[in-house]
């Protein structure tokens, strides 16, 4: 009788690392992947800003950011698939925190753990913020943080697909359905998921079951009785062009929480709204009034060069939000022996999914985490309600 297969629920950046890890540390490991959606019209994965840091305020996140960077810039090698050697386009332009008076406490004090983790980031004074960055207006900054390597941006969606590509190539099965509910079996007072019920009709026997569902993955929970607190959080991503050049310009992160970076001839930007305006799954269309009410006049007075800044376009997406605390949600919930968890990135998923990949792939196969240990990030902390919190949210 063939073995029975992992059954990963959503084919995105996280389900597709998975699945990768899965067969290439257990080659012939077999391994199926739903994903209700092949064009990933609605996908974080596709619709991410697709970045990368070091600037972290917790000792997982900032290891756990360590091996992506490592993961990313071997990308081409790692992930070289029937002679096409894929390129994300990495570009390491860094993160620049500006902080005011109010946070530069807590800057300086990031910056210390990152430091004892070898991160590569450099304080700067106003004074040296004004001499690298001359476009910058700095009336309230006492103190910016800049990651000098191992920060930037890339292709997203190029990475997704040449995941999943290589996943295939390792024999993982891509099927285009959908995951509706969980047939599950209890053995003292613990449940097991015995297989996957699917939209198209029948069930999939799995020997583990692993949520993957981004935004959707309290669903999948409930299937199992279990409370996930993971929500879909609408983002805007605003598509611009300047005539002001900014030389050297990072991934900026102003006082005010907006962000903005690069993007071929012009920038993209973003921000998040006030909580009491932050519904859960919100239409996925452009808040084009933020950027006319919000946006573009903070930016202009943080750039005076963009008093021009026009609008191209915008996309909206959701970012996949931890409610308890902002962090990733991994591993084994305690009431169920093989439903594994990989979800409440709040938009770090992309740049998180080496790390993850690698660990729910080693805690499957051998029982438990081999290369780096992603307890304080496990399921566990949720049910003993002891939060993580991580202060550089975004």
């Amino acid at each position: 009788m063939a073995p029975k297969p992992i059954v990963v629920i959503g084919g995105g950046v996280i389900g597709s690392a998975i699945a990768y890890f899965l067969t290439l540390q257990q080659p012939g490991c077999p391994v199926v992947v739903l994903e209700r959606d092949p064009t990933y019209a609605q996908a974080s994965s596709a619709l991410s800003a697709s970045s990368i840091r070091q600037q972290f305020s917790t000792d997982i996140n900032i290891r756990i950011s360590a091996y992506g960077i490592d993961f990313l810039r071997q990308v081409g090698t790692l992930l070289a698939c029937h002679g096409d050697t894929p390129d994300i386009g990495l570009h390491e332009g860094g993160y620049l925190y500006l902080a005011s008076a109010a946070g530069e406490a807590t800057l300086r004090e990031n910056h210390a753990l990152q430091m004892q983790h070898g991160a590569d980031i450099a304080l700067l004074s106003t004074a040296q913020l004004q001499d690298r960055f001359p476009w910058l207006a700095l009336h309230d900054v006492v103190l910016g943080s800049l990651g000098l390597s191992g920060e930037g941006w890339f292709d997203g969606y190029l990475l997704l697909t040449a995941l999943r590509k290589k996943a295939q190539s390792q024999g993982v099965r891509y099927i285009a359905d959908e995951a509706v509910g969980l047939d599950m079996a209890r053995s003292d007072g613990v449940q097991h998921v015995s297989a996957v019920r699917l939209k198209s009709g029948g069930t999939l026997p799995c020997r583990f079951a692993v949520n993957a569902g981004g935004p959707w993955a309290a669903a999948i929970a409930g299937w199992a009785g279990i409370a996930l607190p993971v929500v879909g959080k609408r983002r805007t991503v605003f598509n611009l062009s300047s005539p002001a050049p900014l030389p050297h310009c990072p991934l900026l992160i102003d006082t005010s929480g907006i962000w903005l970076r690069p993007e071929g001839k012009g920038f993209i930007a973003g921000f998040a709204p006030p909580a009491d305006q932050d519904a859960d799954f919100a239409p996925l269309e452009p808040e084009y009034h933020a950027f006319e009410d919000h946006v573009w006049p903070t930016l202009a007075e943080r750039i005076p060069g963009f008093e021009a800044l026009r609008l191209q376009s915008a996309w909206a997406g959701y970012y996949e939000m931890n409610t308890f605390d902002h962090n990733a949600i991994v591993g084994l919930h305690p009431r169920c022996d093989n439903l594994v968890f990989a979800n409440g990135f709040s938009g770090h998923g992309l740049q998180q999914c080496p790390a993850v990949g690698r660990g729910m792939a080693e805690l499957m196969l051998t029982g438990r985490y081999k290369s780096l240990d992603l307890s304080p990030i496990s399921i566990q902390r949720i049910v003993d309600q002891r939060p993580l919190l991580e202060k550089n949210v975004i």
